[in-house]
């Protein structure tokens, strides 16, 4: 991990087209701007986590449904 010191209104680019600001200081919080283009998507960790877990408990049903239309129903 890159670890790096910033005042308010410094910024970060990443890969040329991703700039991070330090927009605010308050207190133990730090606002953070984030300029990135539309394509690239942009959550915070726990938004990020959430959205992961959705995609993984749907992906499981689906796996989960898919293996049971492939059963056989044991009728003749």
């Amino acid at each position: 991990m890159l670890v790096l010191s910033r005042k308010k209104n410094e910024s970060i680019v990443i890969n040329d087209d991703i700039t991070i600001v330090v927009v605010e200081i308050r207190g133990d919080k730090v606002r953070l701007g984030v300029e990135a283009p539309k394509e690239v998507p942009v959550h915070r960790r726990e938004v990020f986590d959430a959205i992961r877990r959705s995609e993984t408990a749907v992906g499981k049903k689906a796996a989960g449904e898919a293996a049971d239309a492939t059963e056989p129903t044991g009728e003749a």
